[in-house]
Formats: C-alpha cells, sequence, structure tokens
C-alpha cells in the first residue's frame, strides 16, 4: 500500500512539472505579448490600413500629424501674444529646517491680443493660484524634466480656472532658480 501512495504523488508533480507549468509558462506569455501588441494588432493593423487609405487626405484637410488637437485652434508662434507675469519667490515645503526658495519667471501664451486686458483684471487670482500650489512642492517634484512638465501642466490648469473665460494656450518659463 505504501508503494502505491508513492507513485501516486510522483505522478502527480510529475503532472505539475511536465503539463501544467508549461501551459501557465505559454500562457502568461501569450498574454504578456498581446497585451504589450506584439501579437494581435487590433488596433494598430486598424491603424496602418487607415493610415494607407487616407492619411494624405487628412493632412491636407489640416488633420495630420502636427496639427491642434481637436478643440484647439493651431497656434502660430509668430502671432502668438504672450503675457509676462511677475517674478515669483516662493519658498518650497521642505519638511525641516532647511530652507528652499524657487525664483520663477513665467510667460503666459494667449490666443488674441484682446485676451490681455482680461488676463490683467484677474492676475491677482492667477498670482494666488500659483503661490499657493508651488508653497507646497518639494524640491524633489521639480527634479528632472518630467517635474518641470508637470509643474507646467499644473500651472496651466490653474490660470485656465483662474482666468476663465480666457484661453491660455502654454506657460513658458522665462527663469527658474531652485535654490
Amino acid at each position: 500500500m505504501d508503494g502505491e501512495g508513492e507513485g501516486k504523488k510522483k505522478g502527480g508533480k510529475k503532472l505539475i512539472l511536465f503539463i501544467l507549468l508549461p501551459l501557465l509558462l505559454i500562457g502568461g506569455g501569450g498574454a504578456a505579448a498581446f497585451l504589450t501588441g506584439m501579437i494581435g494588432g487590433g488596433e494598430e493593423a486598424a491603424h496602418a490600413e487607415g493610415d494607407a487609405a487616407g492619411h494624405g487626405a487628412a493632412a491636407a484637410a489640416g488633420g495630420g500629424h502636427g496639427a491642434a488637437p481637436a478643440g484647439q485652434q493651431a497656434r502660430d508662434p509668430l502671432t502668438a501674444v504672450y503675457y509676462d507675469l511677475p517674478e515669483m519667490l516662493v519658498n518650497l515645503n521642505t519638511g525641516g529646517k532647511r530652507v528652499s526658495f524657487l525664483k520663477l519667471k513665467v510667460s503666459l501664451e494667449l490666443q488674441k491680443q484682446e485676451d490681455t486686458p482680461l488676463v490683467e483684471k484677474v492676475l491677482p487670482r492667477i498670482i494666488d493660484s500659483f503661490q499657493v500650489y508651488l508653497r507646497e512642492m518639494r524640491v524633489e517634484d521639480l527634479s528632472g524634466s518630467a517635474g518641470i512638465y508637470r509643474l507646467r501642466e499644473e500651472l496651466l490648469d490653474r490660470v485656465n480656472v483662474a482666468a476663465r473665460p480666457v484661453v491660455v494656450n502654454d506657460v513658458l518659463f522665462r527663469e527658474m532658480l531652485v535654490q
């Protein structure tokens, strides 16, 4: 009786080792390849077919690569209107005794010249929004290009809320100093 129980245990281990484990590995590898887009080609294949059929037409109509996203006007840097905000000096959140400062000079890219007086009317609201956000930032939040990009996007969101109905296209850093 002991010999039969041992044989069943070995057979069960062999079943797991040689059949179930390879099936799990193959299934997991296939799922990973599908999710990363290596196989399946669903959206990419449809996109490639669309490119072959109508890419030239989309580009000619102004909807190709480099076109402004839906809901935004195409911006010409030569005709853009820029509004310089006053220099801001903010102490950063360090959480300790050490003090760090951020000196920031920012320009706003507006859609049209007529928006300038409207921005000037709400300038205190814009500066307050920036100051409140910047005071909570840490030096680590500003490190690297990803940190600067996140800062730009957050300031753009905040200025668009504060200056509504004026639409600000971009926030441009003229000077940024972290000390």
